[in-house]
């Protein structure tokens, strides 16, 4: 009763944004590579649920999707906060991606703690 009295009089706890620059990047073995099945799933849901796109570059179309991932100290995901795009289906898809691509895929680290760390996919395709 306290507690829910305190919040409404300090309101919600801010939560700080992400500073994208600032996480070193995700340590991968082999870097993923990303199939044609991948892209045509994005290309599907870009024309479905009207995704915004960036300018295209020549002959192609591209939809980058940064992530921020939280790695443990077994080398294991415990979280992928993707940058919104204004494509939530695309979001998601990617930080699943990201999640098994990384399993058994990155470099031993001898942090004592979690840390955060940052990937990027993009996916590309002919107009």
């Amino acid at each position: 009763m306290i507690a829910a009295a305190l919040l409404l009089l300090l309101g919600p706890p801010q939560v700080k944004p992400i500073d994208w620059d600032a996480l070193p990047p995700l340590p991968w073995r082999a870097p993923p590579q990303i199939s044609q099945t991948m892209t045509d799933f994005v290309l599907r849901e870009v024309h479905t649920r009207k995704c915004p796109l960036a300018a295209p570059l020549g002959a192609t179309q591209e939809m980058q999707v940064d992530l921020a991932v939280l790695v443990t100290t077994d080398n294991q995901v415990r979280a992928v906060v993707p940058r919104a795009i204004k494509c939530p289906t695309v979001e998601q898809y990617s930080a699943g991606l990201v999640t098994s691509f990384a399993r058994d895929n990155l470099l031993p680290r001898t942090a004592n703690a979690d840390q955060w760390y940052r990937a990027s996919i993009t996916f590309t395709w002919k107009k």
